[in-house]
């Protein structure tokens, strides 16, 4: 117990990656996922864990041994300056669009919450949540950033999770769907659920905040060690509010809703029989804190990424890193004020930024992670690098899919 705590009081940027994947986005992907497919689709959550806690251990390690963060070792490894700003403009486009993207869906997402709690307009909501986001990352503390992030993941993993306790799935049914298996019409679905958990801004964002939680003059092997302890059950965490809201859903809704779209006026409506009153509320909660947590981080990690790429200083308190998150968050916030519903083009558009990035910067992840002027002895070893070829491998796939899919290339 007495070592459970100590780990538990070195958890932080493994929370963060957390929060950032956990979003709107996410909650909607596995709530139709869960009401169209029932649990089969369970045994994508169990790979997306697995490949998202190889990743992040190597962006951690990356940040820890290299005090690097990925935009500054990319920038390190192509010593050519042509190849150099080849790399940094497509990794900062790609970032800087993809986010604002997502940042539209989290402040939509959130305002959305809201008004199913107060009916008060969404554009309202929109704008108190794009203030109270940016009035967090003006303060320019870390500490602060972190512990309100925890303190998010916290709520809606209890809300997600005990809901998913409270509507009694089959146990049985439940079970079987981590055997892997392929629905009719799942593999969207498929993709859905795997890419809203392998995020590649979450590389960038977590080679950094490890530095702040871990100086260079703290023991490489300690740090290492709390480091993987702290992505291991953060991510795991994350894993277990996805499968919540896959149960919920399915138990709930499943074959009921199947195809339809699911929202949290219809999730709340759904659980009223099972939750009675509490419903109008508590998924909505779960929904606001997934939303607010992505809509703090999607910023921030466009401003590490951004900073690094480009060499500015990481600085919370930097005017340049100020800029990036600023517009990354008044865009977001913007487009969630002037679309009256859900932006599902800036959602699919998101997707494809998502698609085309994620395999490009697994592989500069894995470029860097092999370099022994960068790590030395720390250096993947092969059994990292197989399983990281494997990820991008899948990433790669996925991507091809998801952009394809994104412009109706494919059905």
């Amino acid at each position: 117990m007495k070592r459970l705590l100590r780990h538990l009081r070195h958890m932080g940027p493994g929370l963060l990656v957390t929060a950032a994947f956990i979003g709107p986005g996410t909650i909607t992907t596995c709530s139709v996922a869960g009401a169209s497919f029932g649990f089969a689709l369970l045994w994508t959550v169990i790979f997306s864990v697995a490949a998202t806690i190889v990743l992040q251990e190597m962006a951690a390690r990356l940040g820890l041994v290299g005090r690097k963060d990925l935009g500054g070792a990319v920038r390190a490894v192509f010593p050519h300056p042509a190849a150099r700003a080849v790399v940094c403009v497509l990794i900062v486009a790609a970032i800087a669009v993809g986010n604002a993207a997502f940042q539209t869906g989290n402040i939509t997402g959130s305002a959305l919450a809201m008004v199913e709690m107060t009916g008060w307009p969404q554009w309202l909501w929109a704008l108190l949540l794009g203030l109270a986001a940016g009035v967090l990352l003006g303060v320019g503390k870390y500490k602060l950033i972190e512990c309100v992030l925890v303190a998010m993941v916290v709520l809606m993993s209890l809300v997600f999770i005990v809901t998913a306790f409270i509507v009694r799935p089959d146990v049985g049914a439940m079970l079987r769907g981590f055997w892997p298996r392929l629905p009719e019409g799942s593999l969207l679905a498929v993709v859905g659920l795997i890419g809203t958990t392998v995020v590649p801004y979450n590389l960038f964002l977590h080679s950094s905040s490890v530095q702040e939680r871990w100086p260079a003059d703290r023991p490489k092997d300690e740090a290492l060690a709390e480091s993987r302890t702290d992505t291991t059950l953060a991510v795991v965490l994350g894993g277990m509010i996805t499968a919540a809201v896959v149960i919920t859903a399915a138990a709930a809704f499943f074959p009921l809703a199947e195809g339809q779209t699911m929202d949290a006026a219809k999730m709340s409506q759904g659980l009223r029989p099972l939750l009675g009153p509490a419903a109008r509320c508590v998924f909505p909660i779960g929904l606001l804190a997934a939303g607010m947590t992505s809509a703090i981080t999607a910023p921030l990690a466009a401003a590490y990424a951004t900073s690094g790429a480009l060499g500015w200083p990481r600085s919370l308190t930097s005017w340049r890193f100020r800029a990036v998150w600023f517009a990354i968050l008044v865009t977001g916030t913007v487009l969630a004020v002037v679309f009256e519903k859900t932006p599902t083009e800036a959602i699919v558009f998101a997707q494809a930024m998502n698609g085309i990035i994620l395999p490009l910067v697994a592989v500069f992840l894995l470029v860097v992670m092999n370099r022994r002027d960068l790590l030395g002895e720390y250096r993947n070893g092969p059994i990292a690098s197989v399983l990281g070829a494997i990820v991008v491998l899948v990433a790669t796939g996925l991507g091809a899919y998801l952009v394809l899919k994104a412009f109706a290339v494919v059905k």
